[in-house]
C-alpha cells in the first residue's frame, strides 16, 4: 500500500476531493495545515507571510493505483501558480482497523 499525502490550496479542496472520489478513491482524511515552501512564503507590499494556509489530504491506496490517485490530484489542484502545492508518496507497512483489530487490505 501507499500514503499519498497532497498538500494544496485551500480553495482546492473540494476539487481535489471530487476528483478523487471520480478516480475510485472515496476514503480521505483531510487537515488545514500551515507551512511554505522554498519561496519562503509571500510578500504583499511591506508585509511578509511566512506561513500560507493550505489543507492537507492523505488517501491510502493499493501500490498500483498510486500513480493514478496522484494524477488526480495533480489534474484537480494545479493552477499553475507558485503554491499550487506538494505530493508526497510514502510505503504502507501495515493498516489495522480499530473496530476490528485486524490488519486492513
Amino acid at each position: 500500500m501507499k500514503m499519498i499525502r497532497a498538500i494544496v490550496r485551500p480553495e482546492k479542496e473540494e476539487e481535489v476531493l471530487k476528483s478523487l472520489e471520480t478516480a475510485g478513491f472515496p476514503s480521505m482524511t483531510k487537515m488545514d495545515v500551515l507551512g511554505r515552501g522554498k519561496q519562503k512564503g509571500i510578500q504583499v507590499g511591506t508585509a511578509v507571510y511566512d506561513e500560507l494556509a493550505k489543507t492537507m489530504i492523505m488517501v491510502v491506496v493499493e501500490d498500483t493505483q498510486a500513480e493514478k490517485a496522484a494524477a488526480a490530484i495533480t489534474e484537480s489542484a494545479k493552477t499553475g501558480n507558485f503554491g499550487d502545492g506538494k505530493i508526497f508518496v510514502s510505503t504502507v507497512d501495515s493498516a489495522i482497523t480499530i473496530r476490528t483489530g485486524k490488519p486492513s487490505a
